[in-house]
């Protein structure tokens, strides 16, 4: 190589360079979302959470925490009386979205802001709330997955009573908030499948885990048979003491949502694709897309599971035809 080259290289090193800096500055625009979170900071990272798997399928669309995206995360910690000042916090950090768990930290949200995107990534349901004008077009800063559907509420009923021989009274559990649009569109649906099988349904709530024991004690008292478990961020956090009520006693349960392993029956959406589409609801949002304008997505996949080590503790025998369309039979 020749001095002319040499130096020729070396000026042409120089808007290279220069180039690499500006490509360098390019790519460290920093992306920042705002996440609510009802339960613990600790729980919030591990495998299968929502926030956990939005930023897991994020990072799959080229944003990466701490790099060109930041996360303003605030968590209640189990407190639910914490959330409003919370989100007043979020709020204000003013990130370009806001991602939430349910339509009930969505709500919370929504009342500090109607500007900043909201998306909800495992919603029960989104079509009931007031800013939403549709589930094609919500038109209001709120979009996201909704987990409702009427067949949906009508396969976990038919699936007590095909687990549950001659059964006729079902208790109907969930925690605060209890009243609203949409748990009547969960009520009218579960309803409407009781008239179909004939079965008696009792709705009860509980705002604190010291109230459960009584509220089982008046299921026994009203001879209810089985129990649906409609999960929501406020129940979620006393699974464990729901169960071990239910095995003390001897209450067959479905649950609406994964929790632990020893519960007995299981029917729900499979939140790894529901979170994998809500994820990208916030990439979109990131690129410049109008919330408004964005359809409220539906999940489409679902998984039974089917504990039969429970099962046998509490004396039940699971029909074949149940454990044949069991996607996880645990023994």
């Amino acid at each position: 190589m020749n001095r002319r080259t040499i130096i020729g290289l070396g000026i042409l090193a120089v808007p290279l360079c220069a180039l690499s800096d500006a490509l360098a500055q390019q790519d460290t625009k920093v992306y920042v979302i705002g996440y609510l979170g009802q339960g613990p900071l600790a729980e919030s990272r591990t495998p299968g959470q929502p926030l956990s798997s939005l930023l897991r399928h994020l990072r799959d669309a080229g944003y990466i925490e701490g790099v060109n995206l930041k996360v303003e995360a605030r968590f209640a910690e189990g407190r639910p009386e914490k959330l409003a000042p919370l989100a007043a916090e979020l709020v204000r950090a003013n990130p370009r979205v806001i991602a939430v768990a349910s339509a009930g930290l969505a709500e919370v949200v929504m009342q500090h802001t109607t500007t900043i995107p909201v998306v909800a990534l495992q919603a029960g349901q989104l079509e009931a709330e007031p800013r939403v004008h549709s589930l094609a077009k919500p038109g209001g800063n709120l979009t996201g997955m909704q987990l409702h559907s009427p067949e949906l509420i009508g396969k976990r009923l038919q699936l007590l009573h095909d687990v549950v021989p001659g059964l006729k009274r079902v208790a109907v559990l969930r925690g605060v908030p209890f009243a609203g649009p949409g748990f009547e569109l969960y009520r009218n649906a579960n309803d409407a499948a009781a008239a179909r099988l004939g079965i008696r349904a009792r709705y009860l709530q509980f705002e604190k885990p010291a109230e459960l024991p009584k509220l089982f004690e008046d299921m026994a008292k009203q001879g209810d048979q089985a129990l649906l478990v409609w999960g929501n961020p406020h129940l979620n956090a006393y699974r464990k003491e729901i169960f071990a009520l239910t095995m003390q006693h001897r209450l067959p349960a479905l649950y609406d949502v994964r929790g632990y392993r020893e519960e007995l029956l299981v029917y729900t959406a499979k939140m790894e694709d529901v979170h994998r589409e809500g994820a990208t609801y916030v990439d979109r949002i990131l690129k410049g897309a109008n919330p408004g304008d964005l359809p409220i997505g539906q999940a489409k996949s679902f998984e039974l599971i089917v504990n039969l080590k429970t099962a046998k503790t509490l004396g039940i025998t699971v029909p074949q035809a149940v454990i044949l369309r069991a996607n996880e039979v645990i023994e």
